[in-house]
């Protein structure tokens, strides 16, 4: 038997390093799989070598646009593609080489499993900043990260399992509907959250699957500049994502930020009397992370950088509300 025709979609922003490695690992999962697939990167208004090394892989298709978002380069590449399903991968996901020979075998068995989130890992030892996500990814979906399985979830277990675009897949005329379903808080869809609110919606229609199988490693940002950048960046797309969806995640996330900026504040004000509430604070969070199945390298990173992390997403979460409110007024 045959699986599915397949698409995969990748949007790409000034990544010119690692959308080589991406579409490399890809290439050679797909041939593993024995799976034939229509490729389609969409540059989203890159300004440096990406579009010259886009030109140099063979065999993809390339959509070039002006910088719109993630969510509106994924909305393009989506329109593009051909395939019955769609797989959306990042440009900084790197796919293990059996990952899509599970996927295709799983979905031959059980044709009704057609929507799929990766497993995906972003712990590397050399990486303190993707030690640092994996650490929150260790509490905030500790009940699959502690116990890997092949398991699915639905809306109504949505905040408990670890899930995103940058490795999901699903029958594309799903995700054509899902990226219609919504409309984003903010006039600037740039900051648009790309992820959320689709996959909640997707997870109304049916189950998700979710296996260590259909596995990839995330290459986090590798200085601190970017970790700080994408820190504020995703406190605003966190907005858009959960403001009008109550549930454990946003009540956790939004008073995280705000002890962040209480904790800024404090330091600016009493520094003698915020350092100790800092260290102990952050020490007390690298012990929960220890404690949830984390490892000792994602304790320690969280220990360290939780403060400047909760600072600058704190201050993207207040740019996210200030966007929110200027759109609901009309200016």
């Amino acid at each position: 038997m045959s699986p599915p025709s397949l698409s995969i979609v990748i949007p790409v922003f000034n990544e010119p390093d690692w959308i080589t490695r991406s579409v490399g690992a890809l290439r050679v999962a797909l041939d593993n799989a024995r799976w034939d697939a229509e490729i389609v990167v969409v540059d989203d208004g890159s300004t440096d070598d990406t579009p010259a090394r886009l030109a140099e892989l063979p065999g993809i298709t390339v959509l070039t646009q002006p910088n719109g978002g993630r969510f509106a380069a994924r909305a393009a590449g989506i329109a593009k593609a051909s395939g019955d399903l769609v797989l959306m991968l990042d440009s900084r996901v790197v796919l293990a080489p059996g990952s899509l020979v599970f996927l295709r075998d799983q979905i031959l068995r059980h044709p009704e499993r057609t929507v799929w989130n990766g497993h995906v890992n972003s712990d590397d030892p050399d990486n303190p900043y993707g030690a640092f996500m994996q650490g929150l990814v260790a509490v905030g979906w500790r009940r699959y990260v502690a116990n890997p399985r092949l398991t699915s979830f639905t809306a109504a277990e949505f905040d408990a399992f670890p899930k995103g675009t940058g490795l999901f897949l699903a029958p594309r005329r799903l995700l054509e509907e899902a990226t219609t379903s919504f409309s984003s808080l903010y006039d600037d869809v740039r900051l648009a959250s790309d992820d959320t609110r689709m996959l909640r919606w997707i997870a109304e229609q049916g189950p998700i699957f979710i296996a260590p199988d259909f596995a990839a490693d995330y290459h986090s940002r590798e200085s601190l500049g970017k970790f700080t950048r994408h820190a504020y960046f995703r406190g605003s797309t966190f907005v858009d994502g959960y403001l009008d969806s109550p549930g454990p995640v946003r009540n956790a996330a939004f008073v995280a930020a705000g002890v962040g900026v209480a904790g800024v504040a404090l330091a600016l004000r009493k520094p003698k009397t915020a350092l100790p509430l800092l260290v102990g604070g952050s020490a007390a969070a690298g012990a929960v992370v220890r404690k949830c199945g984390g490892s000792t390298t994602q304790s320690l990173a969280v220990a360290k950088l939780l403060p400047l992390f909760a600072a600058c997403f704190g201050a993207g979460v207040l740019r996210g509300l200030a966007l929110a409110v200027r759109k609901r007024l009309g200016r």
